[in-house]
């Protein structure tokens, strides 16, 4: 039979390593909480909006799947998150190119159906474009073709109409008649300065309402209010893990005298019974 010292000590020593084990888990847990953001989402929209993220110090992650890629971010930091997104107009609004647009779906198609699909897709069309300007969070193209409305009436002249919502600064002077001239271009009947006299465009600067950052002091620490708590709670539970870890070293260690060990067994000779029982 082993020494008892070796066996109390040897029960211990699992006990808490057992013990320390579960702290660890129990504090990761609960530093850990990732929430999702967004899912299904292209790689260009899920990279830029981590990227924005990070412009405005929210922790996020992206992970690829089949159905797209999915953006997690803390729990705390869910609503920031979402303000911060909306605020930049991402995801992007999915556009439909004009070879979706005509995609037959039918043996035959009435020239109505051909003639909306037209205006959909040149109106998709330019929407993506006018996107690719600095500054453009998202455009809107409402496109007017030359159409007789009534027998013996005038045909109604092509016009057009683009809402732009945009983040500041923004050069109105340089930026407006270029919009003029792409939309006048790209629409049948608005050639010429007649033609840019009819597209209208609208405006809008985007006010970035986004929840400033409140930070708390935490000890050594300065952390975002959102994060306090659980940098509080990974804290304690480091706290309670090197309390435990060095309790339990100073009692292996004088467990192994052989004196303290027989004391032990004589004063819980119950425990050290059962104990033994388990080794044998």
């Amino acid at each position: 039979m082993r020494p008892i010292h070796s066996v109390i000590a040897q029960r211990i020593h699992l006990g808490g390593a057992r013990l320390l084990l579960s702290l660890l888990m129990l504090t990761l847990c609960a530093c850990s909480e990732k929430v999702n953001l967004q899912s299904a989402l292209n790689d260009a929209d899920a990279n830029d909006i981590v990227m924005l993220l990070n412009r405005h110090g929210i922790d996020s992650q992206k992970r690829s799947g089949k159905e797209g890629a999915t953006i997690t971010v803390n729990d705390s930091d869910i609503s920031r998150a979402t303000e911060v997104m909306q605020a930049a107009g991402l995801p992007k609004r999915s556009l439909a190119q004009l070879g979706e647009v005509f995609k037959k779906e039918g043996m035959i198609s009435t020239p109505l159906e051909e003639r909306v699909r037209y205006i959909h897709g040149l109106s998709q069309e330019l929407e993506y474009t006018l996107q690719q300007f600095d500054s453009v969070i998202t455009a809107r193209v409402h496109v007017v073709l030359p159409e007789r409305v009534a027998p013996g009436e005038p045909i109604q002249p092509s016009s057009a109409a683009v809402f732009i919502k945009h983040r500041l600064p923004f050069d109105e002077d340089m930026i407006l008649p270029r919009v003029r001239n792409l939309v006048a271009s790209s629409i049948p009947g608005l050639s010429g300065e007649e033609g840019r006299s009819k597209v209208s465009v609208v405006l809008m600067p985007s006010e970035e309402r986004i929840t400033k950052i409140e930070w708390v002091q935490l000890g050594p620490f300065q952390v975002a209010a959102g994060s306090a708590a659980g940098l509080r709670n990974l804290l304690t539970g480091l706290l309670v893990l090197g309390v435990a870890g060095l309790l339990l070293v100073a009692v292996l260690l004088v467990l192994r005298h052989k004196k303290v060990a027989t004391w032990v067994a004589q004063r819980f000779p119950k425990k050290a019974g059962f104990i033994l029982g388990h080794q044998g």
